[in-house]
């Protein structure tokens, strides 16, 4: 494919597509071709809108964006898609769409774009099929159905107050309380409570008066913002991967709730592909292994299948509504390549 240099860009002959996948702690831009070149990115801070502001998250979008950008000529771009937790509520507030709206022309954008739920980007990044599920485990936890690449029913995702099962908040909050529970029966902290102790009150000692280590406990975990539990969970991932009994047990119960979320809405038997997405997913962890296994057991001739560049498939759905895009499955393998 030709390319020529017009004012420092590269104005590509081919289709040139966008996608954005906007999170929380950071957001990530991608240009591609159709020939799936990556022609730039771009990373900037949290954008969701929900956490952060609609204005503050429309900086870090327009940051990312001309990453992205920083190379190829923005009138040559056909189409784009944000994908970020909240959608609907982004979709459903002028103000915030307008901001979101000031940035992508202020990037030099002049072609429509699309927001998408957060969970589909996900399920797009990992299988390019119409119909499947989707679970994805981070700081919370969401399962949804996908029917012809559009949000159907959605089970959990309820936030840290009501439930996200199997979140990496519930890994944090139970282990929390499982040491409340030893502390107040006057047992010694195990391996993993004194974990806990020491990223908490910077010392695994208990009081002479084991209430007073409670009180302590208790009062350095209430005046943090409650989601800052979330950050516990890698200590107890870790303590499972060490053998620690606790732990282990943790990491079945929060496997069974994932698995429980995605059972709402899939039924027993489905061979759609099941993806898994966030954190505590698609890394080498056991919780990952747990849920592969609860998995394969429930829906043995389904596809599994990981969760990959959140972006690209971003812009993937965005290229699979133009004509040039004949074969939107081809296309997904050469613009996403999904991890099995």
């Amino acid at each position: 494919m030709n390319a020529t240099s017009i004012k420092g860009w590269v104005r590509m002959t081919g289709t040139v597509v966008v996608g954005l996948d906007v999170g929380g702690t950071s957001t990530r831009a991608i240009a591609l071709d159709l020939d799936g070149r990556r022609l730039g990115t771009g990373r900037a801070g949290g954008g969701n809108p929900t956490s952060h502001g609609a204005e503050r998250a429309a900086v870090e979008l327009l940051t990312a964006l001309r990453g992205a950008l920083a190379n190829v000529d923005p009138a040559g771009v056909r189409a784009g898609a944000i994908g970020l937790a909240g959608a609907g509520r982004l979709l459903a507030d002028p103000a915030g769409r307008a901001a979101f709206d000031r940035a992508w022309h202020d990037a030099g954008l002049a072609c429509p774009y699309e927001v998408h739920g957060d969970a589909l980007v996900a399920y797009a990044s990992g299988t390019a099929g119409p119909d499947g599920t989707v679970l994805i485990a981070g700081t919370g936890a969401i399962a949804a159905e996908v029917r012809d690449l559009r949000l159907d029913r959605v089970a959990d995702g309820h936030g840290w107050l009501l439930g996200d099962a199997g979140s990496g908040f519930w890994l944090g909050r139970e282990a929390v309380r499982r040491l409340l529970a030893d502390l107040d029966r006057g047992h010694a902290p195990d391996v993993l409570g004194r974990q806990l102790l020491t990223d908490l009150l910077g010392s695994a000692e208990v009081a002479a008066r084991p209430r007073d280590t409670v009180d302590t406990l208790i009062q350095a975990v209430t005046r943090r913002p409650p989601v800052e539990l979330a950050r516990l969970a890698p200590a107890v991932v870790a303590s499972a991967v060490a053998g620690d009994p606790a732990a282990t047990g943790l990491i079945v119960e929060a496997a069974t709730h994932l698995i429980d979320s995605v059972r709402r809405i899939r039924p027993t038997g489905a061979v759609t592909p099941l993806v898994l997405g966030g954190g505590l997913l698609t890394g080498d962890t056991p919780l990952a292994a747990a849920v592969r296994a609860a998995a394969a057991g429930r829906w043995p001739h389904a596809p599994l299948c990981t969760a990959g560049d959140g972006a690209a498939a971003a812009a993937w759905l965005a290229a699979r509504d133009l004509p040039e895009a004949t074969d939107p499955a081809a296309l997904h393998a050469l613009l996403v390549a999904p991890v099995r």
